[in-house]
């Protein structure tokens, strides 16, 4: 196999914006807030995508993509079901990582922490505030599970839809999780590989500490 550019070769001077200790928020929810909303104001695909990591009981890792669906000073919060893969080792290790990667702005936020599963009450509020698809697709998808083939998923879409109608309720292995930050990274790619990278860690009743690394 050949292409034309060696994939060792590429490169990209990153040179769009800066990130320092006088011009960032002293508390990383308002700098990800700040992020978060200029990613959106950008336009840039999927702001809210954002990778999730967790380990299983072997102490193998693994990722997937997740949509942050909120946030405020309790965590971030998504949804998915109990019994996938990522639920299934969150149960055994509920530590977790999750990391935005904003290309065209040439951001970077990593975020640590505990998680935890969201109210009842929230999980069905988000679930009933989805389109009808989605709702079924919640029933119709053993997710993480081997299936014979995609008639599988079609033909459950079938079966849940004619049973619920337009009023599916929320399945139970259904529902929200939230990432409770103790250690939050922000990266801000500049040139020459002098990135600037920013953590703030979580010091109980202090509040955050703020410090730079080397990139």
């Amino acid at each position: 196999m050949s292409s034309p550019t060696s994939i060792a070769d590429l490169r990209k001077s990153y040179e769009r914006a800066e990130l320092n200790e006088d011009a960032s928020h002293a508390d990383p929810l308002n700098q990800f807030d700040q992020w978060l909303n200029e990613a959106i104001s950008a336009q840039v695909p999927e702001p809210n995508a954002m990778t999730l990591a967790t380990v299983a009981n072997n102490l193998r890792p693994s990722t997937r993509v997740v949509l942050i669906k909120g946030f405020d000073a309790q965590g971030i919060v998504w949804y998915t079901n109990y019994a996938s893969r990522k639920g299934l080792e969150l149960a055994g290790n509920p530590y977790a990582a999750l990391q935005f990667h904003w290309v065209e702005l040439e951001r970077v936020v990593r975020i640590e922490g505990v998680v935890e599963k969201v109210s009842d009450e929230e999980s069905d509020a988000y679930f009933n505030s989805r389109p009808l698809d989605s709702r079924i697709g919640a029933w119709a998808s053993p997710q993480s599970e081997v299936i014979s083939g995609r008639g599988v998923l079609l033909a459950n879409a079938a079966k849940f839809g004619a049973k619920f109608m337009l009023q599916p309720p929320r399945p139970q292995h259904w529902g929200g999780y939230r990432l409770k930050p103790d250690n939050w990274q922000f990266w801000q790619g500049r040139k020459s590989r002098l990135h600037d990278r920013l953590r703030y860690t979580l010091q109980g009743d202090a509040g955050w500490l703020r410090e730079r690394l080397a990139p």
